[in-house]
């Protein structure tokens, strides 16, 4: 499959994870050594294969999981692109709704058009008003008025 625009490649990849589809996300990636995945509260994956890895282990349960996005900002200089996003992931029966996630994902344009170079997980921060985490209540350094 060639993704004409760093948005086809990301559709594709987001509507994969949706159809549990992993031999169609795999596909979107680029096939690269520099290729690198971080997903909360795991190791760094470099590489197609460790990628694949990652991804085949997290898709093998079947359990139904739907991915809702919501585009926050998105930066494209020539042969790289960067998309920041918010993702809602629903899973289970019910679709239970997970508290959101930040993602950036970085796509390069090959010979075999746009391809994902990274995907990079973070945790939305909470809501306003909601209860402080624990980096909220560590003082910052003398001088410095954060």
């Amino acid at each position: 499959m060639t993704f004409a625009t760093p948005q086809h490649a990301e559709d594709a990849f987001y509507d994969a994870i949706d159809d549990n589809d992993l031999d169609a996300m795999l596909g979107v990636w680029e096939a690269s050594s520099e290729a690198a995945c971080l997903l909360p509260m795991q190791p760094l994956q470099q590489g197609s294969p460790a990628i694949g890895q990652t991804w085949r282990e997290m898709m093998a349960p079947k359990h139904p999981v739907e991915v809702s996005v919501r585009h926050i900002q998105w930066l494209e200089k020539g042969d790289l692109a960067i998309h920041i996003v918010e993702e809602t992931v629903s899973v289970g029966p019910e679709r239970q709704p997970q508290p959101p996630i930040y993602a950036t994902n970085i796509y390069r344009k090959g010979e075999a058009g746009w391809r994902m170079l990274m995907h990079l997980n973070a945790p939305a921060p909470p809501p306003p008003g909601a209860m402080p985490g624990p980096m909220s209540r560590i003082a910052p350094p003398p001088g410095m008025g954060l």
